[in-house]
């Protein structure tokens, strides 16, 4: 297994409070335009630093930019 949830699995997100997201949360943000489902890596007061379960770090974005949290995956 590569990652925690691989390409093309079906995921349940759920809103969360900004505030209340830990390091290691799977989270849904708004990236560039976009949106980037990724492991939360680091959090420094506003800034969440966040990548992929396999070594890649896309950067800091702030609290702000998470619209939910991964709360299901199903195989």
């Amino acid at each position: 297994m590569r990652g925690r949830i691989e390409s093309g699995q079906l995921v349940t997100i759920a809103p969360i409070d900004p505030l209340a997201v830990n390091v290691d949360d799977a989270v849904l943000v708004a990236w560039r335009g976009g949106f980037l489902l990724h492991i939360v890596k680091d959090a420094k007061g506003d800034q969440l630093l966040i990548g992929n379960n396999v070594g890649k770090i896309n950067g800091w974005v702030p609290r702000s930019a998470v619209v939910g949290k991964v709360v299901a995956v199903e195989d």
